[in-house]
């Protein structure tokens, strides 16, 4: 499991390298002593064991979101939960799973990408026994 989690990251630190538009810097929110990381991509970013392990369907039609909770600079155990929409507003709800590994614990989510868009994520997260929301604008490539 270790390795899926360096997997992921080089996933997400690839797409940023190789995307023109990717994330730019780290995305995170921070409340308080609490930070939330997350990130996106598509999943054929991942080697097949690695999604395999994950229990993710590898797809150029698919994506992945990345959530990772850190207090007081340890991982967290939390509640996470959203929505990612697309142009028309149709609203897809995100279910995600947690994976816990040594000295990680992140929260992994997979949606639907049909085509090149901007999608729009409502993340929940549990932080200090209230419910924050962080949204933000994404735009997706589907793999070729």
């Amino acid at each position: 499991m270790g390795r899926l989690l360096s997997c992921l990251l080089v996933a997400c630190l690839s797409l940023s390298a190789v995307a023109a538009d990717a994330i730019k810097g780290e995305r995170k929110e921070v409340f308080g002593d609490t930070t939330v990381h997350y990130s996106t991509f598509i999943s054929t970013f991942l080697q097949p064991d690695i999604a395999k392990s994950a229990e993710l369907v590898r797809s150029k039609n698919q994506g992945v979101i990345n959530v990772s909770v850190i207090k007081a600079g340890k991982p967290v155990v939390t509640q996470v939960s959203g929505t990612v929409k697309d142009l028309t507003s149709a609203s897809v709800p995100l279910k995600f799973k947690q994976i816990t590994e040594q000295g990680a614990i992140y929260y992994i989510a997979q949606f639907p990408v049909e085509q090149q868009e901007t999608r729009t994520f409502t993340i929940n997260v549990g932080v200090d026994g209230k419910t924050e929301t962080i949204s933000f604008n994404q735009e997706l490539f589907p793999g070729e």
